[in-house]
């Protein structure tokens, strides 16, 4: 008799098509899953935080019986959550916070906001912000870039502003410019320049005010109270995440954990991020090397060990990857050139600079390399290329499963992207770098160089997965915008720079999507749709590959998935 009953049973189960899916809900809508070019189904499915089913209505209402369908998304497109793999958290929070008189159009909680294209609208701009800046205290202003501003030294910052402390920010976040108020509050004098490579003396020996890379730091030792006071890092991590959120942004990564020390940068995030839940978004965090070695010395390794295990408490998830760096900064005109070097800017006669010298970068990431830490590398220059492929090839393959991602990725020549795809490298490219200034630096570079900014076309035929980033603050942390520029390779100026290295309407939402996830070693969780991965999508008013990729950014956004928890924009 019980055989009989069980039997049945199962008779009857099949009947019905199987088990029910009581919790789990079905959303109808365009689903574009980025497995592969066309990959679009009517309807995805989402149990608890997980994908558990994408494909045909018909055949989801079908496999998953007693699911909720939901029509919130019916007449939108669900693309899986947008990912900007590189970001900097504390700088943002800081930089978000001061008045912003920026060269070309930056990006704001209330929209876009249009640059200063001269240098007399530069200094037209920070007397309105000098004149409406309320106190005596120290003045901060972020944006200034001298390729579009001109020259700006103390005695230019003493005719605007002859009595108050007045620092400017260099928009590659690596450079300031201090007036003689700010220089004598600070107590420099040039020996500063005995103890640091980035300060600037003029003929008589003077400072001239620039002070930078390795040497900007002494700024924000003596201007600590200014630069990370806590409601200051407050107001600009809260604009910060307005733009990420206005964007559909799900997950961001912080490249460079730890370089304003441990302790000060969690503190920061656990006040302001805390949680995916309270801010809307996923922060991982990549800890940089410097930082390591500095607070573990010879246990920097087992330290990126622990921090990736949580055997070290940190205030967001750590990846098992180490941030280097082979070079300076592209905005800056630090980056690592080829002889002859720049031929014209701030830096010219000079080849820029090395962070890490090329017969250092072995040995420096060789111990993290054999423990199985990938490895994420900043590199700009195209001297910078060849000694960072140089790197990897010397590294070899290790056991583990661990990547190697040229971060930036400033310039490449034809050679450099084909070495790079033979090496098995990955490149999280800049986003904005020939839109800002691909046609400025042609000047600087010379030819043939200024044609390699940010070759992603060649980069990709060359099988290299690429993603791109904003680098927040420098580029808006908007990954619409960051995939259209790759997608129309247009210039600020309205010109177009090098339109054959442009990457498919396709290639460029696989970078901010999967490849984004693959450059973090996220991909088995994030950056498609597909069971068993995350629940995170960003649901958009339009279909973006049936669009011209020039009208990307203004897709209306109406908000995200997050861990399957519905978060709508207001209004949404």
């Amino acid at each position: 008799m019980r055989t009989i009953l069980f039997g049945a049973l199962a008779l009857a189960l099949a009947a019905c098509g199987g088990p029910t899916h009581p919790d789990a809900v079905i959303y109808p809508a365009k689903v574009i899953t980025m497995n592969g070019e066309g990959s679009t189904v009517e309807a995805v499915v989402v149990e608890g935080d997980e994908i558990v089913g994408a494909g045909s209505l018909k055949t989801m209402k079908k496999d998953f019986r007693g699911a909720a369908v939901n029509e919130t998304f019916a007449d939108k497109v669900i693309l899986p959550g947008l990912i900007d793999p590189h970001a900097h958290v504390t700088l943002g929070a800081m930089l978000y916070g001061f008045p912003m008189v920026a060269p070309w159009p930056m990006a704001t909680p209330d929209g876009i906001k249009e640059g200063y294209g001269s240098p007399e609208a530069f200094r037209a701009a920070v007397a309105d912000v000098l004149a409406n800046e309320p106190g005596e205290g120290p003045v901060v202003i972020y944006g200034f870039h001298n390729l579009v501003h001109g020259d700006l030294d103390r005695q230019i910052l003493d005719e605007l502003a002859p009595d108050r402390a007045v620092i400017v920010w260099h928009y590659s976040g690596h450079d300031f410019y201090l007036n003689s108020a700010a220089i004598d509050r600070a107590g420099f004098t040039p020996a500063l320049a005995e103890k640091f490579h980035g300060v600037d003396l003029d003929e008589t020996g003077e400072l001239t005010g620039r002070i930078y890379e390795d040497a900007a730091f002494a700024i924000l030792t003596a201007y600590h109270d200014t630069f990370l006071a806590p409601e200051h890092l407050a107001a600009g991590f809260d604009a910060y995440t307005k733009i990420l959120t206005r964007a559909g942004v799900t997950t961001t990564a912080d490249l460079g954990y730890g370089v304003f020390g441990l302790a000060l940068e969690d503190g920061i995030i656990r006040s302001t991020w805390a949680s995916p839940e309270q801010s809307g978004f996923r922060m991982y965090l990549v800890p940089e090397f410097r930082m390591l070695e500095r607070e573990f010395g010879e246990g920097s390794v087992r330290a990126a060990l622990d921090m990736y295990r949580g055997a070290i408490p940190a205030a967001a998830p750590v990846l098992p990857r180490v941030k280097f760096f082979t070079d300076a900064a592209f905005y800056s005109q630090t980056m690592r050139l080829s002889t002859p070097g720049y031929l014209s800017g701030q830096s010219a006669g000079t080849q820029g600079l090395w962070v890490i010298p090329p017969d250092k970068l072995v040995e420096t990431m060789q111990p993290y390399w054999q423990a199985g830490l990938s490895v994420n590398i900043h590199s700009n220059g195209d001297a910078a290329q060849t000694a960072t492929l140089d790197a990897l090839e010397a590294l070899g393959t290790t056991e583990a499963d661990n990547t190697f991602t040229i971060e930036h990725g400033g310039m490449f020549s034809p050679e450099q992207a084909e070495r790079a795809g033979a090496l098995g490298a990955q490149v999280s490219a800049a986003s904005h770098y020939f839109y800002y200034l691909g046609e400025a630096y042609a000047g600087p570079l010379g030819q043939p160089r200024a044609k390699w900014i940010t070759p992603l076309g060649a980069l990709t035929k060359a099988g290299v997965p690429v993603a791109v980033h904003s680098d927040a603050p420098l580029a808006p942390p908007i990954p619409m915008r960051a995939a259209s520029v790759q997608a129309t390779r247009a210039t600020r100026e309205g010109g177009t720079y090098e339109a054959e290295m442009a990457l498919s309407p396709y290639e460029a939402l696989e970078a901010i999507t999967l490849d984004a996830a693959r450059v973090l070693g996220l991909e088995g969780e994030l950056g498609s749709i597909a069971p068993g991965k995350k629940a995170d999508f960003t649901i958009l008013g339009a279909d973006p590959l049936e669009l011209d990729p020039a009208d990307w950014e203004s897709i209306p956004v109406w908000g995200v998935v997050l861990g399957g928890e519905k978060r709508p924009l207001q209004g949404g």
